[in-house]
């Protein structure tokens, strides 16, 4: 079993106690925000190192930095290959400022960011014009329906039920 699978077993575990699970996020969370704040106080020096040298500097369990590995992948400018790395894989955490501010706004993380951390890196306003753009881009917008009286878009001239309203229906 891999590093990762072990950890979506231990954290995903459907047959567990709801509030020994509840109890392991808790746990979870608090010690991801410490790496977080490390890593965000020199966000542009890469932190590379096996994942059990990675784990031991930010006093984690092979697991913990697992999950952890697991979850900032999507924001690292290189991704680590977390489907099968063991403990001694090298793997890195150059990570992309922008996408991983817009990854925690998309993952809900308020408690991350919101960390002061990300003030000596971002100004208030590209902070709120990151999160802007995160939740739009979430959101579907649908354009507006063409009435039957109205005129053709194809351009002819013609009202839309009497030209391209019958394409339509039948494609």
């Amino acid at each position: 079993m891999t590093l990762l699978e072990q950890w979506h077993a231990i954290a995903y575990d459907e047959h567990k106690d709801r509030g020994e699970l509840q109890a392991l996020w808790k746990d979870y969370f608090l010690k991801e925000k410490g790496v977080y704040e490390q890593l965000l106080k020199d966000p542009d020096t890469e932190v590379k190192g096996t994942v059990k040298e990675l784990a031991e500097k930010y006093s984690l369990t092979i697991l913990e930095m697992t999950g952890f590995l697991d979850g900032i992948n999507e924001s690292l400018k290189e991704k680590n290959p977390i489907e099968t790395m063991e403990e001694d894989t090298v793997v890195s955490l150059a990570f992309d400022k922008e996408l991983l501010y817009k990854n925690m706004v998309d993952a809900k993380a308020d408690w991350l960011y919101e960390m002061p951390e990300w003030e000596a890196i971002f100004d208030e306003a590209t902070r709120k014009r990151l999160y802007r753009e995160q939740k739009a881009s979430g959101t579907i917008r649908v354009g507006k329906k063409i009435g039957r009286n109205d005129p053709c878009p194809c351009g002819s001239g013609k009202k839309y039920k009497q030209c391209c309203m019958r394409k339509d229906q039948t494609a």
